[in-house]
């Protein structure tokens, strides 16, 4: 594989400014809860600087990205807030759980809540008051349904308590509870104490406590001014209440305050931060406290024991910049919390094992692709915000390593063709380019833009042009689009679940026009009533994947729940098996999920219909949500029709036949305990494919695994399963962070030291460790993990593709080299480049080699380090300064 390694092409990260869990913790249940907690549909909600949500599923510490709903101009997420009602029970037993609304804040006078199964803003609701500069949710008094009822209560800029109210699935302002004397104190943070009594932290140096069922202030808790130089006021920047009442403030000192709720009286304090305290979690028992703050450390505190006194365990600096935000989650065998802030990258730490687990760190980077190329015209386009940029790569990357002179000349192989500007209040949610280049489309929540791309001809400098194609849209925008390959269809997703598609007409190579849209129906799935009225309602089935088979005859798609839908281009007067003047009833009319409006014509445009595949109904239904929906370039098996690749947040990897509706031969023999153990145990999350004939390369923010569908896997030795032989990597036991620390660990650098013979006798010396490559090297092809080793040569990836041509193993001295060779060529992995924001093809067709090997494969990978992104100044202390 040839690979072009890209850091041109920009991705601009945004800050994070708020964390939110739809549940901070779960009880201990009966075992009758604990089947119906299986249901429960937990999620973290991440606010950024540019207006973007991101929405994430722990999934046990797989940490899965599902959806990000796009930001606006001038937009910022500044404060989140999960509303969700208590559990019911039905009448045969089983429980419903409370619905989770999503509530946010951005430094405007506006709260808006969130439609997360159409993937926009649901409602908007303001009032005659200043910008809203912290929200909370009035608890529950208890589980029960009788006292559902609760309102948002909102701090302001200029000093006014606002009360919203959000019952009857509404939101609407309600009354001004508190307004100040003074204009110049503002409300920065709150917490509730208890069902009627919330207490804010102020920029005058004061917490606060007030009963909101009549607004009086009930005590007023006091800072005193900053002595250490700083400004008069000391401003509370986070507090937080533990269950027992008692308080615990951060402000700008860089003082974690306690509190004792009953006197309203201070306990202890601890000078932990040199800068401002921005955040504060807890845990769900109110044992334990975590604090960060802008010098960029984090801390964490324990109860000891009954003495009721806190003690500092200790603090690191897990980000590189301001922990500006917080939030903990406990239950399902997890005990975590969330950190972020203005490096981007979203940190999770362990809670209750903290100091025995390892943190682990989030990818910036979005798990849906920003990213796609038009092979045969060897473009690449990137978007973000309301921008799409589209880039040209010129040669070869063999040509450019042939060239003596290439180190020169490798800056002019790439050519910025055109930047384009997408109108609105919304930003891009997806956008597509057609393989040969000359049709893009992108979408955002409002409206989807077509153009035709093209060269200016006869002109020494070539420009390009580029045409609006006019859509009929129904004015809902999109969150998916997907071009067919031979450029005839565009497809869409409409409010998160419904597809759509037009035909392209570009009968005219000057001027393309678009037909008029139609839906495609999707399978009516079998919901059990609890699962649909209760957490998040349909949002699991919104759809994540769109995916075209390579002759544009057939199109998948895929949801969060892990449902298939897959339809089949039908021409004018031919039957689905290619017939014609057949019964036009598909088959498996009969089946339960199915109905007959399903079963409709989805399509008729030129003679030509999309209609749903007679086995839809026989796909599984995956276990977790699918990351990669991807079809084969070419035939895998004999006697198999379409191979529909399916990998899941899981690691499970499927290889479907669509239209036989069931898995491939390989897919039932090769299951997932006979990967390879560093596939099944990484924790990156898998983004996306690229193909090279049965070889599938996989790839996710930091690492590169390849795989071979023609080969057959087997178990590994049981030698190599022996208990304590390896650091098992894949979170079976713990908190869902970065998993437990290696006993008797050590910070500090190690120095080895061996006997030797030399002339005066023997001697301790340093052992060198010059063949470390080298034996890095030689681990890569053994799958021993090699994270950051150069390669030299051409590197593995050169190698690899010499074997496929059989040059390496013919050329091998001995057959058990051969062996090896032969047994390597079925997988390899590599962690070298990081982060990735994605991998594209850049060879448009699929030739063999002469010695009937695999193709030649050429990519665009395209890595965004946080070194690249420029980030606001941040605090240093003495004796520091930036590297």
């Amino acid at each position: 594989m040839d690979i072009h390694r890209c850091r041109f092409v920009q991705y601009p990260a945004s800050a994070i400014n708020s964390l939110a869990f739809t549940h901070s913790s779960l009880p201990a249940l009966s075992i009758r809860r604990k089947e119906a907690q299986k249901n429960l549909q937990v999620r973290l909600a991440i606010g950024r600087a540019n207006g973007d949500i991101e929405i994430w599923n722990p999934l046990q510490g797989a940490w899965h990205q599902e959806l990000v709903i796009p930001g606006g101009e001038d937009r910022s997420v500044d404060g989140l807030v999960w509303v969700t009602d208590p559990d019911e029970e039905m009448a045969d037993g089983k429980i419903i759980h409370g619905k989770s609304r999503l509530f946010s804040i951005g430094y405007t006078t506006a709260i808006t809540e969130w439609d997360l199964e159409k993937a926009r803003a649901k409602k908007h609701a303001s009032g005659q008051h200043g910008d809203i500069w912290c929200l909370a949710v009035q608890p529950l008094q208890n589980r029960s349904a009788a006292n559902a009822n609760r309102k948002l209560v909102a701090g302001t800029v200029d000093g006014n308590l606002v009360l919203y109210s959000i019952e009857d699935n509404d939101l609407k302002f309600e009354k001004t509870l508190i307004r100040t004397p003074s204009k110049k104190v503002k409300f920065v943070s709150i917490a509730f104490q208890s069902r009627f009594v919330v207490v804010v932290g102020c920029s005058n140096g004061t917490i606060c406590a007030y009963d909101i069922r009549n607004g009086t202030l009930l005590r007023q808790m006091s800072l005193g001014t900053d002595i250490n130089g700083g400004s008069k006021n000391i401003i509370v920047w986070s507090v937080k209440c533990l269950p027992n009442g008692d308080i615990v403030s951060g402000d700008s000192t860089g003082q974690v305050c306690f509190w004792d709720g009953k006197t309203y009286t201070q306990a202890q304090r601890y000078q932990s931060h040199s800068q401002d305290v921005l955040c504060l979690a807890v845990s769900a028992d109110g044992s334990k406290i975590v604090s960060g703050g802008m010098d960029r450390r984090t801390a964490f505190y324990e109860l000891a024991g009954q003495t009721g006194r806190w003690t500092k365990l200790f603090h690191r600096r897990y980000h590189g910049h301001d922990v500006k935000a917080m939030a903990s989650f406990e239950g399902k065998g997890m005990s975590v919390v969330v950190s972020g802030g203005s490096d981007s990258n979203p940190v999770v730490l362990p809670l209750r094992s903290a100091g025995k687990e390892n943190h682990r760190t989030l990818s910036h980077l979005p798990q849906t692709l920003t990213l796609q190329s038009a092979p045969k015209a060897r473009y690449i386009i990137s978007w973000w915000e309301n921008e799409v940029r589209l880039w040209h790569l010129l040669s070869p990357a063999q040509q450019i390593i042939d060239d003596p002179t290439a180190p020169l000349s490798l800056k002019k192989n790439r050519k910025f063709l055109a930047k384009i500007f997408v109108k609105g209040d919304s930003h891009i949610s997806s956008a597509a380019i057609s393989e040969d280049g000359t049709l893009l489309v992108a979408a955002t929540a409002s409206d989807i833009k077509v153009f035709q791309l093209g060269m200016t001809p006869g002109q020494e400098s070539t420009q390009l042009l580029i045409k609006k194609v006019d859509l009929e849209t129904s004015g809902y925008g999109a969150t998916k689009v997907q071009i067919s390959p031979d450029n005839q269809w565009i497809t869409w997703v409409e409010e998160g679940s419904r597809v759509v598609t037009a035909r392209v007409n570009t009968q005219d190579p000057e001027a393309y026009a678009m037909g008029r849209p139609s839906t495609l129906h999707r399978l009516r799935r079998q919901i059990p009533k609890n699962i649909a009225l209760g957490g998040l309602g349909s949002y699991d089935r919104n759809i994540t994947h769109l995916a075209y088979s390579q002759d544009s005859k057939m199109l998948a798609a895929t949801d969060l729940a892990g449902y298939l839908d897959t339809w089949i281009l039908r021409g004018p007067g031919e039957q689905t098996n290619g017939t014609a003047h057949a019964d036009d009833d598909d088959e498996g009319s009969s089946d339960d999920e199915s109905s007959d409006e399903d079963l409709e014509d989805a399509s008729a445009i030129d003679g030509n219909r999309w209609v749903r595949n007679p086995k839809a109904a026989l796909l599984p239904k995956m276990s977790s949500a699918p990351v990669v929906l991807s079809f084969s370039k070419t035939k895998l098996y004999e006697g198999d029709d379409y191979s529909l690749l399916v990998v899941t947040a899981l690691k499970q990897l499927f290889v479907f036949n669509p239209l036989q509706g069931n898995l491939s031969e390989w897919s039932r023999r090769n299951n997932y305990p006979k990967f390879p153990e560093q596939f099944r145990n990484t924790r990156d999350l898998i983004k996306d494919v690229v193909w090279q004939g049965s070889r599938v390369w996989l790839y996710g923010a930091a690492s590169l695994f390849m795989l071979d569908l023609s080969k057959e896997y087997e178990l590994e030795p049981e030698k190599a399963k022996v208990k304590g032989t390896k650091r098992k990597r894949n979170g079976a036991h713990d908190s869902g962070a970065g998993g437990k620390m290696e006993k008797h660990a050590s910070l500090a650098p190690q120095r080895l030291r061996t006997v030797t013979n030399g002339a005066e006798g023997p001697k301790w010396e340093d052992v060198d460790m010059v063949d470390a490559d080298d034996s890095k090297s030689a681990g890569a092809s053994s799958g021993v993990d090699d994270d950051d080793d150069e390669d030299v040569d051409g590197g593995e990836l050169q190698r690899l593709r010499d074997s496929a041509d059989g040059a390496l193993i013919a050329a091998a001295a001995h057959g058990e080299v051969a062996e090896k060779v032969e047994k390597q060529a079925k997988w390899w992995h590599t962690y070298q480049f990081r982060p990735i924001l994605g991998i594209v093809p850049l060879v448009g067709k699929e030739t063999t080699t002469a010695s009937g090997g695999l193709p030649p494969l050429e990519v665009a990978l395209v890595e965004r380090p946080l070194f690249l992104k420029d980030l606001p100044d941040r605090w240093l202390g003495e004796n520091e300064h930036e590297r």
